[in-house]
């Protein structure tokens, strides 16, 4: 049984069956559980609402790094936003210097916030980064992140950043990226990581895995990073499956089993 860490089911519902049909799919398949992510005020509100809607969908609140400097929560008040029964994380927020330009101190700013948010309210953050290690981590050290803990999601970087993530006590989780010819670097990466800290995502609808790649992902596809982590690690892909799923349990315990 697998859980898929990271997706955007709201982005998906003009797809064929819309919502309805991504998550009945994934049940079939065996995704136990989703975790719906948020990138702005408007989708802390869908994700929640459709968290609500059925019982193996979690959410988050948060503001991507690339949405305009001018949309930004208070710490207050993004922690009154996570005060929902489903709502499991903060996110996904930190730094994004590919998309953005200019001087981006308001997005060092605001990232600041969501990890404030994580720590005040115990709930994890979702980390998103790009062209920024070096800052993301070093805010997220001076910030003691580790006491909100979280996830470095969809990740691309190197092995020093991913021991650095790992010492704050963070995990790792792994996209259909990792499926992708062209990831030499971040598949020795993947075969580096201890199992205990890894987990596995869509990103869905975007990043589809080989054999899907090009086309619009989605929550069952998570199978497709579990088996590529299988085989990459020689291991079985029900081992994977089973220690992730055991990983975003203990990062989220009020996830059931």
């Amino acid at each position: 049984m697998y859980i898929d860490s990271h997706c955007h089911l709201n982005l998906l519902a003009d797809e064929e069956g819309g919502i309805d049909a991504m998550v009945s799919e994934a049940e079939s398949q065996g995704i136990d559980h989703i975790l719906c992510i948020a990138i702005d005020k408007k989708s802390s509100l869908d994700v929640k609402n459709i968290a609500d809607r059925y019982p193996n969908v979690s959410a988050s609140v948060g503001i991507h790094p690339n949405v305009e400097a001018d949309e930004q929560y208070s710490v207050d008040t993004l922690v009154v936003e996570a005060n929902h029964p489903k709502v499991i994380a903060i996110g996904e927020t930190g730094l994004d210097y590919f998309r953005s330009e200019g001087d981006l101190a308001w997005q060092r700013d605001r990232f600041r916030v969501h990890i404030e948010a994580g720590k005040q309210t115990k709930k994890p953050l979702i980390i998103h980064t790009r062209e920024a290690r070096e800052d993301t981590m070093t805010i997220l050290e001076n910030e003691n992140a580790r006491d909100a803990g979280g996830i470095i999601h969809c990740f691309t970087e190197n092995w020093e950043t991913a021991q650095r993530a790992l010492d704050i006590g963070f995990y790792i989780s792994l996209s259909g990226i990792v499926t992708f010819k062209s990831a030499k670097e971040l598949q020795e990466v993947a075969k580096k990581l201890p199992l205990d800290r890894v987990l596995i995502e869509t990103d869905a609808p975007y990043l589809a895995p080989v054999p899907h790649r090009g086309k619009t992902n989605k929550p069952v596809f998570v199978k497709h990073v579990a088996e590529f982590l299988a085989e990459l690690r020689g291991d079985t892909v029900e081992n994977i499956a089973a220690v992730t799923s055991q990983n975003f349990r203990r990062l989220f315990p009020t996830v059931a089993a």
